[in-house]
Formats: C-alpha cells, sequence, structure tokens
C-alpha cells in the first residue's frame, strides 16, 4: 500500500480544498471494522496526503458511534505520521468568539464508555499522555497560521463530552469554573490513540458558538454551528495547506517512541491473534 506520511481528519469542506490535486479515493479495512469513510488521497503541494470524514460524508455517525480505533488503525496502515484534525467547538470563554480558532494542547475527557485503547485481549500497555498533542507539530501549526495570516490562539483546554445533545447550562458553567477554554465531542479519542499508533496529533478547534453559559448570546443551534463552521473552514484549510507545504520529513519529538517503554506484559505470554492484530503498531518492539 502506498505510503502517505500526512493525514487530516474534519468535514468534507476539509478534501474540497481547491489545492488538493491527483485526488482519488481508497478504502481501507481494519481488524477494528470499516473507518468513518474511505480515505481521499490527493496531493498538497506536491506531498502526499490523506483526508478522512470523520463522520463519514454527509455527516451520518454521531460522536458516540465513532469508530475511533478503525479511523486511526487505518492511517497507520498508510503510513501516516503526522494527523493534523479540525473540528467544532463551542467557547467557554469570553476571549474565544465564534469563528476564532484554538489550538488546543490539553484535554479533559468526559465521555463515557467509548474505546479509547489498542490495547488490551492479553496486551496490556500505558503510554504517557501528560502532554496530549504534538509539540512540534504544534509549533509547526501555529507558525503556518501566522503565515496564512489567520490569527489562532496557541495551547488551551479541550472538554470532551459525550453528546450528541449539547451541555445544560450547569454544566457549561462548571467547566468554565474548571478554567477550560473549548468544549467538543471527538478529539479526546483521536489524540489517545494517534499516541498509541506513534502518530503525532494536533487538532484545530474552531469555535462556532459560546455553549450556552453566554446569558447576552444567542442559544446554540445546528444551523448557527454549521454556518459558522463553514464561514471558518477556509482558514482551517488555509492553514492547513500551509502546515503541509512546510513540512519535512523528520519528526523532532518522541511521538515515534511513544510505545517504547509502554508495553508491560511479559512477551511470551501475548496471545497470538493479539500480536497479529497490532503487529503494524506494536511489532518492532516485539522479538
Amino acid at each position: 500500500m502506498e505510503q502517505i506520511r500526512i493525514g487530516i481528519i474534519g468535514g468534507s469542506g476539509l478534501y474540497e480544498m481547491a489545492e488538493l490535486t491527483d485526488r482519488r479515493e481508497v478504502k481501507v479495512d481494519t481488524p477494528f471494522g470499516p473507518p468513518s469513510d474511505s480515505f481521499i488521497l490527493g496531493k498538497l503541494d506536491g506531498k502526499a496526503v490523506a483526508f478522512l470524514a470523520r463522520h463519514g460524508r454527509g455527516h451520518r455517525i454521531l460522536p458516540s458511534e465513532l469508530n475511533f480505533r478503525a479511523n486511526i488503525y487505518a492511517m497507520k496502515m498508510l503510513g501516516v505520521e503526522r494527523i493534523l484534525s479540525a473540528s467544532a467547538v463551542g467557547s467557554l470563554k469570553e476571549s474565544l468568539a465564534p469563528l476564532d480558532i484554538l489550538l488546543p494542547d490539553q484535554f479533559l475527557d468526559r465521555t463515557r464508555g467509548r474505546e479509547s485503547t489498542f490495547f488490551g485481549d492479553g496486551l496490556a500497555a500505558h503510554i504517557a499522555f501528560a502532554d496530549p498533542v504534538c509539540p512540534d507539530l504544534l509549533r509547526r501549526v501555529h507558525q503556518a497560521a501566522a503565515g496564512a495570516g489567520v490569527h489562532t490562539v496557541k495551547g488551551g483546554t479541550y472538554v470532551c463530552m459525550e453528546g450528541p445533545a449539547f451541555s445544560t447550562r450547569a454544566e457549561s458553567m462548571l467547566y468554565r469554573s474548571w478554567g477550560a477554554d473549548v468544549i467538543g465531542m471527538t478529539n479526546l479519542q483521536e489524540a489517545k490513540l494517534a499516541r498509541e499508533a506513534e502518530i503525532c496529533y494536533v487538532t484545530l478547534a474552531l469555535v462556532t458558538d459560546y455553549d450556552c453559559w453566554h446569558e447576552s448570546h444567542e442559544s446554540v443551534t445546528v444551523d448557527m454551528i454549521v454556518a459558522n463552521l463553514k464561514r471558518n473552514s477556509r482558514n482551517a484549510q488555509a492553514i492547513i495547506a500551509r502546515t503541509v507545504r512546510d513540512m519535512d520529513g523528520s519528526r523532532e519529538c518522541a511521538c515515534g517512541e511513544a510505545l517504547k517503554n509502554a508495553l508491560i506484559t511479559d512477551r511470551s505470554l501475548i496471545p497470538t491473534g493479539t500480536r497479529k492484530r497490532l503487529e503494524i503498531i506494536v511489532g518492532k518492539y516485539l522479538p
């Protein structure tokens, strides 16, 4: 299979970029089931990239229904080493207004029962996750945003809620009291699984609304979110295109060795089926 080093996860607007050339569609099957959709492969500034519509084309899949493991595993199968993600979020701070972009560097998990690890079934691993996004890729995206003339805020905390309903006002006020910056429904699992797969990960949090805490702001509606997301998507496209353009082949981070000291199971006791299923992720660490 063709090796593609850069993966992009987001809405359909991201792979409708005019800059994307040589487009073709590829279906990828994984041991964890099918990803959200077929991948759109193409080139940005001469560099091969793989796009995945997180919720499927036409936005058919709820956040709680997403097969995060299949999505990230498929990226690994394609050879991806860096993932650029983009998603809609609500703001929990006055200073982050609708149409702003935040580059979170921390997460709070408020989901319930989602599959967030490749491990289990006889193989235990515990990754370091104190810094859940790749610092080198975060720096590159922030620099690309500045070069593209798009204001972004570097660093902040993303609350990942279960959904699909939006927050109650009490929940929104609680998250604000914790000092969180934005709230969304998808990125925490992506970040965890990307780390386990030793893939660099960064997300562009596209602010669409003030959640429901802001008394002088109108109530959150789907129409409002979609309208603001469409307006912000061009900025996201510009940032992603420039990040890819300026990307070199080297990774100046520890993401590529995230599992080096994480596997704790006696190698002789790892079940054959588990070993085979995770070969693409842990093979280099197993005798």
